[in-house]
């Protein structure tokens, strides 16, 4: 199976926990999975249940200054150089990858400058990486993308197959995914979907994102669950919780994206 996702949204509406968990769930259906923290405050290593010790391990591409400058030419973090806006990305999934229970891991981090989203040789080689990963991995790779839609005027997800929004209920970031819609769009992402998050009445709630996205578009409804809560307080993956109902949601969601 070969599906590419870009998974968005507005802050703390738990985009990791669904990336985490889809990625868990193929993986466990016998899928070779990629899942690509692309969100510079990282934490999907957590939604995905790696271990404290397999979490520190973890090598984060934008800090890897020698190979910035071994790909691009240039050092990181410096300006008013000439660099590759071409870099041979070849082998760095697999060299800074780390799986744990089926899913190969792979963190980008941000760019710590002033402007981020520059041409700078630690952007120029984080965009080849995932535009190389989407377009020429023949696997399922899921991308959790940064909260908001700044990402999306870099064109981070270009090339994936669906950009999957999630929204909790309420106007804000209802509006955040109108947003995303439209700069899908623009960016020939073909595909778009949404899933409500922290859900207290499913029935009307759906009802409400059917009227703003329409029923084909709205993917999933995942009930509010203070067991998701414990997950993340404790650092464990849905799916090593051992509640069905508890996963059910995701694995309709999962069914839809087939």
């Amino acid at each position: 199976m070969a599906l590419k996702l870009a998974i968005s949204g507005k802050g703390g509406v738990g985009k990791s926990t669904l990336a985490g968990t889809l990625a868990r769930l193929w993986a466990a259906d016998g899928c070779k999975v990629l899942a690509i923290d692309a969100d510079p405050d990282a934490n999907l290593a957590s939604a995905l249940g790696f271990p404290s010790d397999l979490r520190s391990s973890i090598r984060t591409i934008s800090r890897e200054a020698e190979l910035i400058e071994e790909r691009t030419g240039a050092k990181a973090g410096q300006f008013g150089q000439m660099f590759s806006i071409n870099p041979d990305v070849s082998g760095i999934a697999e060299k800074y990858g780390v799986t744990y229970s089926g899913v190969s891991l792979l963190v980008l981090g941000a760019v710590k400058t002033a402007n981020g989203g520059c041409a700078c040789p630690e952007s120029v080689l984080l965009k080849s990486l995932v535009r190389h990963l989407v377009l020429n991995r023949d696997e399922v790779v899921i991308l959790d993308m940064e909260a908001g839609i700044e990402h999306m005027g870099r064109g981070t997800a270009m090339g994936v197959d669906m950009m999957v929004t999630v929204v909790e209920p309420g106007q804000r970031s209802v509006e955040t995914a109108h947003r995303v819609r439209e700069m899908a769009r623009d960016l020939g992402i073909k595909r778009f979907a949404v899933v409500l998050n922290k859900s207290t009445d499913p029935a009307a709630d759906t009802a409400w994102l059917n009227s703003e996205f329409g029923e084909d578009s709205v993917i999933g409804v995942i009930p509010y669950d203070t067991r998701i809560m414990e997950a993340d307080r404790t650092g464990r993956a849905l799916v090593d919780m051992g509640f069905d109902d508890l996963i059910k949601p995701f694995c309709e969601i999962r069914e839809r994206l087939k």
